[in-house]
């Protein structure tokens, strides 16, 4: 489904990624792990159209998307939860997710309204919470919502970026229940963390990032089987190639 090739992303004189190419399949979880500043970020928003790439190839579904605006990677069906959630503070959480929904404004209002209730069994909390401004919302409902803007979309690609940035153990745990739902359902997921060990366990391959290039590469299993701590020291270390 996406094929990244020999993706570059600079910031001015700062290379954020070195060719880095990576795959995720119809309906697989993929992870990708590193340390602050190793590019996992700058990943994800080449991949969505957030920043251009300075070189290399996206594709998705066949087609090369690398110079495509970003609104219409939404339209092919590519969707991300930012990291830090990045809610509409002023607007309450119906109106966050009926933006969500925006690029199909022209489709009929039947369907999002049963994608709106969707979301809202998925997350109850937000129904609940249905006319309250989302910038009063606690951190993990905030990233609920974030997730659920998102699906209004109708993505087959979903891409988090450090879903567990801020929040309680116990209720990350909640939000990854959802998500490893939602990917039983048949939706793609590509997941950028920090905590190995959530995403090693979650995810069926991963990727290891230092540095803007990926270090380690395989099945989570492997990974796994080859120690965290392993895993971990690649983060500073020399990293070895995994397939």
């Amino acid at each position: 489904m996406l094929e990244v090739q020999n993706l570059k992303v600079s910031y001015g004189r700062i290379e954020a990624l070195k060719t880095v190419s990576l795959n995720v399949g119809e309906g697989e979880f993929v992870g990708a792990i590193g340390s602050n500043g190793a590019g996992k970020t700058s990943l994800l928003m080449a991949i969505s159209g957030a920043v251009g790439a300075s070189g290399g190839r996206v594709s998705f579904d066949g087609e090369d998307i690398t110079h495509l605006p970003q609104h219409l990677r939404v339209s092919r069906g590519i969707a991300i939860v930012p990291e830090g959630r990045q809610v509409l503070g002023p607007l309450s959480v119906i109106e966050n997710l009926e933006l969500g929904a925006y690029c199909r404004r022209r489709q009929p209002r039947a369907a999002i309204a049963r994608d709106l209730d969707m979301v809202l069994e998925l997350f109850p909390i937000l129904r609940q919470r249905a006319q309250q401004l989302a910038a009063t919302l606690s951190g993990g409902e905030q990233q609920m919502l974030a997730i659920g803007r998102a699906l209004m979309s109708r993505p087959k690609l979903l891409l988090l970026d450090e879903p567990s940035f801020g929040l309680a153990p116990k209720i990350f745990a909640e939000i990854l229940a959802t998500l490893r739902r939602l990917h039983a359902d048949g939706l793609a997921c590509l997941m950028v963390e920090q905590d190995a060990h959530v995403t090693l366990e979650t995810t069926s391959r991963s990727y290891v990032f230092r540095t803007g290039q990926i270090i380690m590469a395989g099945s989570s299993s492997q990974l796994r089987e080859r120690g965290l701590v392993l895993v971990e020291e690649s983060y500073l270390g020399a990293g070895e190639l995994v397939q």
